[in-house]
């Protein structure tokens, strides 16, 4: 989950209250406060709140949820007479843009910092590290409007950030370190997004890089926000940076976009919009899923306190309005969740169940005690990975085909990096040894945990050693050994045809009953470089479902 650095002085100034009182509310927000310095600290928010992503925007919360400036927050948007024209030539590459102007600004260097870490997290997270999503912050006195979004060819030159000589769009993505580590979004394409100015200066090549002229420091006073991506999710990152930039005294301007539209007629839309939504909320039902008895003032007043707008329209009923730059309103449940937040998880009053049952150890967590003792006792250390991966990690890393059957995909991945439940546990293996590749060898190390197969829970047990030795003779030793403990001395060893190991005898299928449960053997070198890494890495994985303790002990 995103962590946010928040400095004490900064976060006192904008927010009004002090250091002590924001330490003791601020995990009431669902906020996990972690390092804690002299002079600041360090917390965790959850990915459906970006509008926390920032100091100003936890400062903001907080006046609110302290009752400093409870209810809707209001941000003035003045028109700024700047315009940015869409050329027909970007919309097959991508079609989705807004802007903003944010003018009389004072910066210092914690108000930069801020501005860029937010940029960055909304990249990772609601961008999906860019794909979706990328936002572009400008030094609006060094270019002239109105603006032009339009797809370039990929041989137009310009200084990107952080150069000072011209590169090819082409070669920015061969050479610039954003470049090589976004140009996946702009595969297959034959032009590039590019924004210029009214005398052709580059502004920005989205998602990629800006250029260097638009530079923001801390003598910048007036910025101008430009949001390109793949859907509508460009205007909620464009409210939430340009809210943030009001907290710091900035007066919000928009920004007409002008986009070709069906029949050769020109769309026109103007950006930021911070008009409020607006949703009704029964009060019964608010009562119902939280266990209290709130009327409906006391309801309204919970809402105010989470910087929501609030009118009681009955006994009976509510209306709520929603701030442009939450995102993660989409029901009436999440306003009801605002609710319990607001009226205090520490006024709420524990219960004891009317139930009582005594607990025991789950079958599978015995049977999982069990496989790490015998892999401990091999000489390994137990590791815990995520079960949210990707594709590219469990298929194309590991040189195995990606079979529909085993793919359960997320409907909504936070990140490019989580899109599907693991279908295997060797990878995430791979990823701890890449983490760990600058300290001592041998390293050996196991996870015994879920994996979803055929839309089915399966348990298995994976394990790697590398070291310069590594050899097909060590890991079918270990296989072995781990084999006659888990009580399946009577498993076969027969060849294999998994790509993720080496061929030629140094690779092998394990079977039970003629029925195939796992492989082991030495991991083939094209994979050992995908994840990074270069000395020979042996390991096998072997499904544990079916094993019984009562086997396994004898």
């Amino acid at each position: 989950m995103p962590v946010i650095r928040l400095y004490y002085d900064d976060l006192e100034n904008l927010t009004g209250a002090g250091i002590e009182r924001i330490k003791k509310r601020l995990p009431l927000l669902c906020a996990d406060v972690g390092r804690i310095e002299e002079d600041y600290m360090d917390v965790e928010f959850f990915p459906n709140r970006p509008d926390l992503f920032s100091v100003e925007g936890v400062a903001r919360t907080l006046r609110q949820f302290l009752d400093l400036e409870s209810g809707l927050a209001n941000y003035p948007v003045k028109k700024s007479g700047i315009e940015m024209m869409v050329e027909e030539s970007v919309l097959n590459v991508r079609p989705y843009v807004v802007c903003g102007v944010v003018r009389n600004l004072q910066f210092d260097s914690l108000g930069i910092e801020s501005l860029m870490l937010l940029q960055e997290q909304l990249h990772r997270g609601l961008g999906r590290n860019r794909k979706n999503v990328s936002v572009g912050v400008h030094d609006l006195s060094k270019v002239k409007p109105p603006f032009r979004y339009l797809g370039a060819d990929p041989s137009f030159s310009f200084v990107p950030l952080d150069y000072e000589e011209e590169m090819t769009m082409a070669e920015i993505l061969e050479m610039h370190p954003k470049g090589i580590g976004y140009r996946y979004i702009l595969e297959d394409k034959d032009k590039y997004p590019l924004i210029l100015d009214s005398e052709g200066n580059v502004i920005s090549f989205p998602p990629i890089i800006n250029g260097e002229l638009t530079r923001v420091t801390v003598s910048t006073e007036e910025i101008f926000l430009d949001v390109t991506g793949l859907n509508e999710h460009v205007s909620i990152a464009l409210n939430i940076i340009a809210t943030a930039l009001a907290e710091r005294g900035g007066e919000i301007q928009s920004v007409v976009v002008r986009s070709p539209g069906s029949g050769g007629v020109v769309e026109e839309k103007e950006t930021p919009c911070l008009e409020p939504t607006t949703m009704e909320i029964a009060v019964q039902e608010a009562n119902s899923l939280i266990g209290l008895e709130l009327d409906a003032e006391e309801c309204a007043k919970c809402c105010e306190r989470m910087g929501l707008g609030a009118a009681v329209k009955t006994t009976k009923q509510i209306e709520v309005k929603i701030p442009a730059y939450r995102y993660d309103i989409l029901h009436p449940w999440d306003i009801i969740e605002d609710i319990a937040i607001g009226y205090g998880y520490d006024q709420l009053m524990p219960e004891l169940p009317d139930t009582v049952v005594i607990g025991e150890v789950h079958p599978i967590e015995e049977k999982a005690a069990a496989v790490r003792e015998i892999m401990t006792g091999l000489g390994y250390f137990e590791v815990f990975t995520f079960t949210l991966t990707s594709e590219r990690k469990q298929f194309e890393w590991m040189r195995r085909e990606a079979r529909e059957t085993e793919k359960v995909t997320v409907a909504s991945p936070i990140s490019t990096e989580h899109t599907m439940l693991r279908c295997s546990i060797l990878p995430n293996l791979l990823e701890i040894l890449a983490i760990n590749k600058h300290r001592d060898l041998p390293q050996r190390i196991f996870e015994v945990g879920p994996v979803m197969q055929n839309f089915k829970e399966r348990y298995m047990l994976a394990a790697v050693s590398t070291h310069a030795n590594a050899n097909f003779a060590e890991v079918k030793s270990v296989v072995d050994a781990m084999l006659k403990e888990m009580g399946m001395a009577d498993a076969e060893v027969v060849d294999s045809e998994d790509g993720a190991f080496f061929e030629y005898d140094r690779r092998a299928d394990i079977l039970k009953d003629d029925k195939y449960i796992g492989v082991f053997g030495e991991l083939h070198p094209e994979v050992i470089t995908n994840f990074g890494l270069d000395h020979p890495i042996v390991g096998f994985e072997v499904d544990v479902s079916s094993v019984k303790l009562r086997e396994a002990s004898t």
